[in-house]
């Protein structure tokens, strides 16, 4: 493993904000910790960067007890959210900053900042100053220079979270593209359920300071642990005491065999798809159906239809917690 931890547990005052947390991260992975505002995501980033010190437990890195190193002594890069870069110094400058304090021959530093900038797709922007980049722009500036001194580990505290949707979906692209080339121990912190399912190999969900559950992007969303990450991982729908995706839903202006009824208070198209929102048992739920079905079944406000869930859909009782 290139990051092992252990029993780790974090209070500021009398608020506890880690609980007893333990997580593997294999050699060469990308690993999102995804949760809620205030799950402890940001704090165990930075425990493992040596930024915080936890007030029990242990963090190993490459095998190596990195609990009570400094941030300096563990080789490892960290891009914050905000970009963090030297405003007076020129792109090449900014990534090659951790270079030259490290004394390293100009040459090799030219060679080796001249290679990331074109991993990164800055090469043509090297004598341009942080203030003539894009956002998007500054942020891959950033990655560059946390990838120059060739840490064994990097640490990305939602580093897309300040940009608009658009980059954001673009920048995550990249950046899954520029992890499959680079092959560095990625952790990245994020409270965006689509970009931990695309982007990482492995999701660590966190929520109240507790590691809810640990698995790739297919179990967490297929094989919830239990009802919040279920809720957390996609939207759900309440149907007799169990938690269904909307689209493994079935609706029929029809009675069907173990069918509920609801009352059909709203529908909204969205493109291709359409949210059928309901009503069951006085409580709101909804389900998504294709835009060519819903024109097919003629809903309206005020309907009466049938649910269920598909066969072989995969539901959560609410009573499995």
């Amino acid at each position: 493993m290139a990051i092992e931890v252990r029993d780790v547990n974090k209070s500021f005052g009398t608020t506890p904000v880690l609980r007893d947390v333990s997580i593997d991260v294999e050699s060469g992975s990308l690993t999102a910790l995804l949760g809620p505002s205030g799950g402890g995501k940001s704090t165990l980033l930075r425990v493992i960067a040596g930024l915080e010190q936890p007030d029990t437990g242990t963090v190993h890195i490459s095998g190596v007890d990195a609990t009570r190193l400094s941030p300096q002594r563990r080789n490892v890069g960290f891009v914050f959210q905000h970009y963090a870069a030297f405003k007076h110094l020129t792109v090449f400058r900014n990534v090659a900053f951790g270079l030259e304090i490290r004394k390293r021959p100009k040459a090799d530093i030219r060679k080796r900042v001249m290679e990331l900038l074109e991993l990164v797709h800055l090469e043509q922007m090297a004598d341009r100053y942080p203030a003539q980049l894009s956002g998007g722009q500054r942020q891959r500036m950033a990655l560059a220079r946390a990838l120059a001194v060739e840490p064994e580990v990097l640490l990305l505290d939602e580093p897309f979270g300040a940009l608009d949707a658009q980059v954001r979906k673009e920048l995550r692209t990249w950046l899954r593209r520029l992890h499959d080339e680079v092959h560095v121990t990625t952790v990245f912190v994020t409270h965006d359920q689509e970009e931990a399912i695309e982007v990482a190999d492995t999701i660590v969900v966190l929520a109240g300071g507790r590691v809810e559950q640990v698995g790739s992007p297919a179990e967490v969303y297929d094989n919830p642990a239990n009802p919040f990450v279920m809720r957390f991982l996609g939207p759900v729908t309440e149907i007799g005491g169990n938690l269904v995706r909307p689209h493994d839903i079935e609706i029929s202006a029809d009675p069907q065999e173990g069918g509920t009824a609801a009352t059909v208070s709203r529908i909204v198209r969205l493109g291709f798809e359409v949210r059928v929102e309901l009503r069951i048992d006085g409580k709101d739920a909804w389900v998504q159906v294709t835009r060519s079905f819903a024109d097919q079944l003629g809903l309206k406000p005020g309907d009466t239809v049938s649910v269920r869930p598909n066969p072989g859909a995969r539901s959560l009782a609410l009573a499995a917690v």
